[in-house]
Order: structure tokens, then sequence, then C-alpha cells
């Protein structure tokens, strides 16, 4: 018993020490010029600048181009069709508190929800009509991986607020999962709204499930899948693939016949890849945003430098 309580106590100072730097990093950096006046028109790559914290834009066609910054601050950024979401970490809160800023196709606040933990993952999905997020949380003592999560989900046409998929029934091996210790990270819808994929971590494995969310139940299709991303045609998953202890291959998954398929990119890929198209994949790595062919053909390319958290409007 006392090496857990030593245990969760280190963790929550890891975890605090994380929401500090965030904190310190996004407020304590010099202002990076006038506000630019972003839209979510089509044709452009956004993304999290890290000296400033506040989210940009370059012609996905011209990504070298002058990034042109806004006033709007978020630790995790995404977009699809005329939606957008920002996590921002509240300054100065320990445990940590987060903002979840829904947007309108202007980068004007709709709704908000304030939740807590820390940002780690953001997502909407294709039609627009549901944002979903990851934040790390601290308190749990049956979290046996040094961490917890709360993957949740607004409904931006009901308003309907889903704080935790924690209770979603999944199948594994063809038989209805329990365990205490159950987490889930990195949500990815279909184009129809309703088939979506997330990470499901218990007892040291992580799968990839596969659900439906007006059934909403599930099932494991594959172990050692961690922040699926799903392709715009809905028949492959991008995903990262733990090979070492705190390293990650970034992985292509075909649905279909559930080969993988290894981009050129070898370097450890923190990251819950994008989908630039159904070719491409965006990830953020070593404070720059890069893309690589989804088929394992060519090379990384660096799009943007002092980036994090790519987001594309198509």
């Amino acid at each position: 018993m006392k090496k857990l309580v030593l245990a969760l106590a280190g963790t929550a100072l890891l975890v605090a020490a994380a929401v500090a730097y965030t904190v310190t990093s996004r407020h304590d950096t010099a202002e990076a010029g006038p506000a630019a006046q972003l839209t979510l028109a089509p044709g452009q790559l956004f993304f999290r600048d890290t000296a400033s914290g506040r989210v940009g834009a370059v012609p996905l066609a011209d990504p070298g181009a002058k990034p042109q910054l806004s006033a709007l601050k978020c630790d995790r950024f995404a977009v699809a069709g005329q939606t957008a979401v920002c996590l921002a970490v509240q300054p100065g809160t320990l445990p940590a508190v987060t903002d979840v800023l829904v947007l309108d196709g202007r980068l004007g606040v709709r709704h908000t929800e304030t939740l807590p933990g820390t940002p780690s993952r953001a997502r909407v999905s294709p039609d627009g009509k549901r944002v979903y997020w990851t934040l790390f949380v601290t308190g749990d003592s049956y979290a046996q991986t040094g961490f917890s999560t709360r993957a949740g989900l607004y409904e931006v046409d009901t308003g309907r607020l889903v704080k935790t998929i924690e209770e979603l029934p999944v199948f594994v091996g063809g038989k209805r999962y329990f365990a205490a210790d159950v987490n889930y990270w990195g949500i990815t819808f279909a184009p129809d709204g309703n088939r979506f994929y997330a990470t499901l971590g218990s007892k040291g494995t992580t799968y990839l499930v596969e659900a439906d969310y007006g059934r909403y139940r599930g099932k494991a299709l594959r172990e050692n899948v961690e922040c699926p991303s799903l392709s715009p045609d809905g028949k492959r998953v991008a995903f990262k693939k733990k090979v070492g202890e705190g390293v990650w291959r970034l992985s292509v998954l075909d649905l279909a016949s559930l080969a993988e398929t290894e981009p050129a990119e070898t370097r450890s890929v923190d990251d819950q890849a994008l989908w630039q198209d159904d070719h491409t994949v965006l990830y953020g790595l070593e404070n720059a945003v890069w893309a690589v062919p989804a088929d394992g053909s060519g090379a990384p390319r660096r799009l943007v430098g002092g980036a994090a958290s790519p987001a594309v409007t198509g």
C-alpha cells in the first residue's frame, strides 16, 4: 500500500510539472505580432505555434509561406467542416483544469466546457457535428500505467455532453471485457458520424476498438494500437505502436485485411497522426509538423517549424 501511495504521489508530481511547463510555455513567451483574423476556409494547414501557443495557419499548397497567427491560444487544436475545437489548460490550476472551446467557422466560441485534466488529444468528426478529446487526469488509484485518461465528446448539433466513454461496453475475443483500470484515448470518427475508433488500455495492453456510437458498443480488433486516426475514405487507420519503452513507430492498418504498412518515418512519433488526404499522413515531431506518404514510399517532409497539433481544412 505504501508503494502504491508513493507511486501515485510521484505520478501527481510529474503531471503537475507537465501542467506547469505547458502553462509557462504558453503564457510567458513574447507575443508574435498582430493577430490575424483566421477562418476555416478550405485549403489551409492549421497548427499550434509552440513559441506563443497561438493558433496559426499557412496555405496547404505552400506550407513554407509566412504563417498567420490568430489571438486564440490552445494546447490542442483540431478542425473539420466548419467546426473547430481548442483545448486550453487554465493557468495556475492544480490539479489541472482544461477549457474545451467549441468554435465556429470564424473561430468564434460557440460553446465552452470546463473539465478536469491536462490536454492530450483533440479531434472533430468529419461532418463537424461532434468534437472529442482526451485529457490526462490524476486521482485514479487503479491506474497501473502511471497515468489515467478521460476521453469524452460533445454533440455540436444537440448540445449533449459525454464526459467519458469509460462505460462503453467492449468485447475482446468475443467476450465482454471488464477491468477496473480501463482507459480510453485517441477517438476518431468515420465520415458517417457513427462508426468510431479509439484506444483501450488495460493491464499493460492497448487495443484498437471499433465502436458503433448509436448502439454504443464496441469490439477490439488488434493489440498494440494507440492514438488511431481514420483515413478520409474510412478504410485505413494510422496509429502509433509501441516498439520499446517510450518509443513508438508510426503505422497504417488496412481495416479490411488487417495488413499493416510502416511509413518511411523511422523516428519515434508520440502523436495522434492526421490524414491530409487519403495518401498523406501529418504529425508533430521535434517541434515541427511533418508529412509522410501512408503507403511506405517517399520520405518525411518538414512542413512548418515551431509547430504542433496539425489540422487541415478540405
